[in-house]
């Protein structure tokens, strides 16, 4: 899986940069190309020339390394990459990362790296267990980074505790498998609906729900990085879809989700119907703002919306993949079971709202998967990105 894959290789000022050689020279025996960036304070602790010598390329340490107008690339580097790695990495440079500090080349290059980047901290325990530090990683997490983490044991100071950087085999082992996973989806065509619609009462109003879109983008995010070409129909939400195999349509009512899915759908392999959709809207929407002094009551007359689920589980050609979302608030897998009969899907993702930290308006979520018969995989709460990533390795086994 390693075979022409081109890595960033970040070292930073630790002790544990002695082991950037065999993280090296591992990669360099699977047929891996790889590039490799030093912070200033790296050089301290091993020689760029070791490093040079392992990947047959110069290091790269410095934006100027000659006074004839000739520098370092960044950005051409963010794109040349397949991943970043960045191990070890200190609390300094994972402070300078998580704020955008970027004072040398290899932070630079990592803002403008468009590949997925790995993390591997090293570290004394005290630093690693720092909420400064702790804060950083989990905001570099929710960047969509990948932390490696440390594991516990004899550290520089000659006290025990987590902190170690995790051995370059298990560091190789983790990116053959993310290479692995790239190719899982590559060729699929994916259609997701994510967010909220609303559903107009005047110019000024609607019916509408807490949806955030999170989980759709994160959806989407995850098919993407495993190569399949996505088609991404957002309800009204602020989020961005940043990967390039993401083909964005913004839609506000459930009508415009309903005409643009079931255009889509047809020439899709799969898709994953993660929006809140509403399922009523009012019957009538007044053309200009309904005035307060009016009337003492204001009566709505709603009208059932047109099933997206329901109607693409009719639509559904044999090979074709349906995974559709239920949130409920009272017995969720019965509701969801019924609702994969009844709608004809593949597979359903049950959350609920009794479940603290899941459902609307949170990073995190906590869901049961259900397939066709009835088997049920618990996820438990997460971010959820990688609740993300478990729904996606499931629909990876039905399109096999």
């Amino acid at each position: 899986m390693m075979k022409d894959r081109k890595i960033i290789l970040g070292v930073t000022g630790s002790i544990a940069a002695y082991k950037a050689a065999v993280l090296l020279r591992s990669f360099i025996k699977k047929g891996a190309e790889v590039q490799v960036v030093m912070t200033p304070a790296a050089r301290e602790f091993i020689t760029p020339l070791t490093l040079s010598t392992l990947s047959s390329k110069p290091v790269i340490s410095e934006f100027f390394t000659r006074r004839d107008g000739s520098w370092h690339s960044h950005v051409d580097l963010g794109l040349w990459a397949d991943a970043l790695l960045i191990a070890p990495a200190t609390a300094s440079t994972i402070g300078k990362m998580a704020n955008g500090i970027a004072d040398n080349m290899l932070v630079t290059t990592y803002l403008s790296c468009k590949a997925p980047v790995f993390v591997a901290p090293a570290m004394d325990l005290d630093m690693y267990a720092h909420p400064t530090t702790q804060q950083n990683l989990e905001r570099l997490r929710s960047f969509g980074n990948r932390i490696i983490e440390p594991a516990e044991g004899e550290l520089a100071s000659h006290l025990i505790g987590k902190g170690r950087m995790e051995e370059p085999e298990r560091i190789v082992g983790i990116l053959e498998d993310f290479f692995a996973s790239c190719d899982d989806l590559r060729k699929k065509k994916i259609l997701i609906t994510a967010g909220p619609t609303y559903e107009k009462i005047d110019p000024v109003r609607f019916i509408g729900n807490y949806s955030s879109g999170r989980m759709g983008f994160a959806l989407a995010q995850a098919c993407a990085g495993r190569g399949a070409e996505v088609e991404l129909i957002a309800g009204p939400v602020s989020l961005q879809a940043t990967h390039p195999l993401i083909r964005r349509t913004d839609v506000e009512s459930a009508g415009e989700m309903f005409a643009a899915a079931t255009a889509i759908f047809p020439k899709m392999d799969a898709a994953i119907l993660c929006a809140a959709v509403a399922d009523y809207r009012p019957e009538t929407s007044w053309e200009g703002k309904i005035r307060r002094e009016r009337d003492e009551r204001l009566t709505l007359s709603l009208v059932r919306n047109e099933d997206i689920a329901a109607t693409l589980g009719k639509m559904k050609r044999a090979g074709q993949v349906v995974v559709g979302f239920a949130l409920e608030t009272d017995s969720g897998i019965v509701h969801a079971k019924e609702k994969l009969k009844r709608k004809n899907l593949d597979l359903i993702v049950l959350n609920s709202l009794q479940d603290e930290g899941a459902g609307f308006r949170h990073d995190t979520n906590r869901v049961v998967i259900i397939d066709r018969e009835e088997e049920m995989t618990p996820v438990p709460l997460k971010n959820k990105r990688d609740v993300a990533s478990d729904i996606v390795a499931k629909l990876v086994t039905l399109l096999k």
